[in-house]
């Protein structure tokens, strides 16, 4: 014991002997660097004064110095940014579900506005605008060279007015002009629907409304169904979402989870890191779930689709999702402003991060680009003509081994069928999902 306590103290010591080395190089280092930051501080007052004093026009002091902040913080990353107090008024207008506006979410990249997705009943879903689109001008003015929020101020206004947006898109070879007109952007947060024996629940965004709308419209279609015991299975479609609160996103996940870690997020000291788990309770009592999502599910949609992936409680169907797997906190400003700041990222409960990587499908279905009418019709006639059967044929035998009620039910699981079949012109990655909720019960026990 005596050698082990002269061991540590000489470990001790030593260690203060280093730390009297290392300590005032260190010291002598960080005064340094507090005075170049002041001497930067006292350039940017120069240059203030300067553009006051000598640009050619007169300058609005307020907008210059906003204009310093946001891009300070856009300099950072692509989604930290100031919020003058007009826009954080706005921020929690749209958290609590409405605003007004194009219903587009977008992001910057390679200097042009770039949209993530847009909402679904919004103006600019309803003009056809694309995940994936790039906005190059608005109303003939340039965006490049904008930063995300002039952009964004560029189109907004009011409510009925026309807005005419230049879009580059993949696989068209010239840019073209979108028209649209502005309106209230009301969200309903889930839409859910009864599609054969399969709940579809399409989430479009994360706000406070969404976990209460999914309870309800689940608790809906499952008395439509009559019972959840008439219910295959659960199809969760995600496709478009660009996201929202995180508590929502933890919220929605623990809606079909017992237990686990659901997200876990971690920032610059590791003190500052959180985890998420699920508490008891799944609303869908175990039934299979397929979740649906595409290049325009980002942040709590990939939060969403990593956690029941990753406990293996749901089967995620189509193509690699956005990838923006950071964490944004909002702080409150002086004069009703905000900050939103990247403060962490998130990670899966596997410990994976998604950030610029997205979640990749457990089966990768592209969505079929919509073919022209003239093609439909020559291909819906071919089909015709290739449908001819045993029963079309003169002098055929009739089927006499089956009652009337056994041949009607034969024929209503065929309409079924082909109802579903259907489905797959409108929305094939839809279908497929739902096909992948027969094939699971169609191999479950009896």
């Amino acid at each position: 014991m005596r050698k082990f306590a002269m061991a540590a103290l000489g470990g001790t010591l030593a260690g203060i002997v280093a730390t009297t080395y290392v300590a005032g190089p260190l010291l002598a280092q960080e005064g340094t660097r507090e005075a170049n930051v002041y001497e930067q501080l006292d350039l940017f007052g120069d240059i203030f004064e300067r553009i006051r004093a000598q640009y050619v026009e007169e300058v609005d002091e307020k907008e210059l110095i906003e204009a310093a902040i946001g891009g300070m913080l856009t300099s950072l990353d692509p989604h930290s940014s100031y919020l003058s107090p007009d826009d954080a008024a706005s921020m929690r207008v749209q958290t609590r579900g409405e605003f007004g506006g194009l219903g587009i979410e977008v992001t910057q990249e390679e200097g042009f506005v770039k949209v993530v997705s847009p909402i679904d009943g919004t103006p600019a879903d309803e003009a056809g605008v694309e995940a994936g689109d790039f906005i190059t001008h608005v109303d003939g003015e340039s965006v490049l060279g904008l930063s995300l929020d002039e952009a964004v101020t560029m189109m907004r206004g009011p409510v009925g007015s026309e807005i005419v947006i230049t879009v580059v898109r993949e696989g068209e070879d010239e840019p073209f002009d979108v028209s649209i007109i502005r309106d209230t952007i009301t969200l309903t947060a889930v839409r859910s629907r009864i599609e054969g024996d399969t709940v579809v629940m399409r989430i479009t965004t994360f706000n406070d409304q969404t976990t209460p709308n999914l309870e309800a419209g689940l608790k809906e279609q499952i008395e439509e169904a009559g019972g959840l015991d008439k219910v295959n299975g659960i199809v969760l479609d995600l496709r478009n979402n660009p996201g929202g609160l995180l508590n929502q996103a933890i919220q929605v996940a623990d809606s079909f989870l017992e237990s686990g870690e659901i997200v876990s997020t971690r920032g610059r000291d590791p003190e500052d890191g959180e985890r998420f788990n699920a508490t008891p309770g799944d609303l869908a009592d175990g039934k299979p779930i397929v979740v649906l999502i595409n290049g325009g599910s980002a942040s709590a949609s990939e939060i969403v689709a990593g956690a029941l992936q990753d406990h293996r409680r749901a089967i995620v169907v189509g193509t690699k999702s956005f990838g923006k797997g950071s964490v944004q906190t909002v702080m409150p400003l002086k004069g009703d402003g905000a900050m939103r700041l990247t403060t962490a990222r998130y990670y899966t409960p596997s410990g994976r991060s998604i950030q610029a990587l997205g979640v990749s499908p457990d089966i990768v279905v592209e969505q079929p680009r919509r073919v022209a009418a003239a093609e439909e019709e020559e291909d819906a006639s071919a089909a015709a003509r290739r449908s001819r059967s045993e029963a079309d044929l003169r002098g055929r035998l009739s089927n006499d081994s089956l009652s009337e009620d056994e041949i009607r039910q034969i024929e209503e699981e065929r309409e079924k069928a082909e109802k579903a079949a259907e489905l797959r012109e409108e929305d094939y990655q839809l279908a497929y999902a739902i096909d992948i909720l027969k094939g699971m019960v169609a191999l479950g026990p009896k």
